[in-house]
């Protein structure tokens, strides 16, 4: 056999064990709705981060941010039939299991130290399990965001402020019962939808965490920001069981325990990220900024709860376990 021959085998060889190599790699579409910025954008990078790099050459993760593989609903679709590997839904959970509704419960959650506290001894034994007996399980829980209110309009000091305002919610019955306890009109709209409806005028304001607003630029179409932080909403690391099954027991495992390291970072950051962008909003004079009557949203808030305990079974016991969890951090 002549030299050439031989280099053309080799580098056939080397070829075929290249392709060979790559095909063991697991690739992982991640998908989420908000903008590079906001937290759940944040947190999915920092999640797939560290499996890159722990898990190189046997699994891929790679994040689609602002809804490029659908919004909240068509994601958690895709998740059930496996076009989609990974998703953080936040609020719409509510209409897969009512429990998570707690999570829309205003004023409930008194700061991240308490979601952390909610999360280890509640969540897993009484919410992670409904979600995963409609094919949808939960590996980590992720921030999402304190949120706070801004409109086109007037500063909103007490929810008399809010009275006949439009205001875009995303899906879920509890954030719109609340908006309505408050005197608002509330519409669900998708995310991506939405800078848009500001912008035209359909909607006269929104509700968002901080990073959120200014991730998608919101600050731009918007004249007031009113820190209420009615609510603490979190995302949800969620695979589809049928899908999740197919992964081999160790990747499984290993993917687990890194979702679950990044939980502490998520709200370290969440928490970071709010200080470093309401200056950066203050900075930029783009927006009008008041802090509301904390007091009044909790008295107009009473509805909501006596709703939820009537709606939700368990729903009382629920929001008292929460409230002691509270008191624990005291």
């Amino acid at each position: 056999m002549t030299l050439k021959p031989i280099l053309l085998a080799l580098a056939l060889g080397a070829a075929l064990g290249v392709t060979n190599a790559s095909a063991q790699v697991i690739e992982l579409k991640l998908g989420n709705t908000t903008a590079a910025g906001g937290n759940q954008s944040l947190v999915a990078e920092e999640f797939a981060k560290r499996v890159n790099e722990k898990l190189a050459g046997k699994v891929k993760v790679t994040v689609f941010n602002n809804s490029q593989l659908g919004n909240e609903r068509e994601l958690l679709q895709k998740l059930k039939i496996g076009t989609v590997d990974i998703s953080q839904p936040s609020t719409i959970m509510s209409t897969i299991s009512p429990e998570f509704g707690v999570f829309d419960m205003p004023y409930l959650l008194k700061d991240r130290a308490h979601v952390a506290r909610f999360v280890d001894k509640i969540f897993w034994t009484d919410l992670a399990p409904k979600a995963e007996a409609k094919g949808y399980k939960i590996i980590a829980v992720y921030e999402n965001g304190i949120r706070h209110i801004t409109n086109n309009k007037r500063p909103i000091d007490t929810p008399a402020d809010l009275k006949g305002l439009k205001i875009r919610i995303p899906k879920g019955v509890w954030r719109q019962n609340m908006f309505e306890a408050y005197g608002a009109v509330p519409a669900p709209m998708e995310f991506n939808e939405l800078f848009v409806a500001l912008q035209s005028g359909v909607m006269d304001g929104q509700e968002n965490p901080l990073t959120n607003i200014y991730g998608a630029k919101l600050n731009e179409v918007q004249k007031y920001l009113s820190l209420t932080a009615h609510v603490y909403t979190p995302s949800f690391l969620t695979v589809g069981t049928e899908r999740w099954a197919k992964l081999p027991a160790d990747i499984r495992t290993d993917i687990e325990k890194i979702a679950k390291e990044v939980q502490p970072w998520a709200l370290s950051s969440g928490e970071k990220e709010d200080v470093e962008v309401l200056d950066k909003l203050k900075k930029s004079g783009s927006i009008a900024i008041n802090t509301a009557n904390r007091d009044a949203f909790v008295a107009a808030s009473k509805s909501v709860y006596e709703l939820f305990d009537k709606e939700v079974p368990g729903g009382k016991a629920l929001v008292e376990k929460t409230l002691a969890l509270a008191k624990e951090g005291s």
